[in-house]
């Protein structure tokens, strides 16, 4: 379990930094060319990932419906709006506001799903993290 939770946490490290470095590279152009240079590279990179260990091509990936491939367009719109967010009201309150509508929309989603969540624990958690975001809002 213990790796399981290092490496979500690692991976919000990552989520964080690529926000700032992409944010950095939209002041030195635009949103939408730091959009492109991140998906360019991070295609180029699981191509060459997926043409050295498989599976880039996997068996019934064209007999998948439509709204499967719907991920990439809404990674793109994600990915585009940091980089424009971050420049504009900087690193804590975008991460903040990204991990909010992420747990509000993971506790609709999990309504809706096999295992629904105890309500409690579940609003109990979106009211720290919006309480955050009111936090970091205060003037000092």
């Amino acid at each position: 379990m213990i790796v399981w939770i290092a490496m979500a946490f690692v991976g919000g490290v990552f989520v964080s930094l690529s926000r700032q470095i992409n944010g950095r590279l939209s002041l030195s152009t635009s949103p939408l060319t730091a959009s492109f240079w991140n998906h360019f590279v991070g295609l180029v990179v699981l191509t060459l990932v997926g043409l050295v260990i498989g599976g880039l091509f996997p068996p019934g990936a064209g007999d998948a419906p439509w709204y499967a491939f719907i991920g990439g367009p809404i990674g793109v719109v994600f990915i585009a709006s940091g980089s424009w967010l971050i420049a504009r009201i900087g690193a804590v309150n975008t991460a903040l506001l990204v991990i909010s509508g992420q747990m509000v929309s993971g506790v609709v989603l999990d309504f809706f799903s096999d295992q629904p969540p105890k309500i409690w624990a579940t609003a109990l958690g979106v009211i720290f993290i919006l309480g955050g975001m009111v936090l970091t809002q205060r003037r000092r």
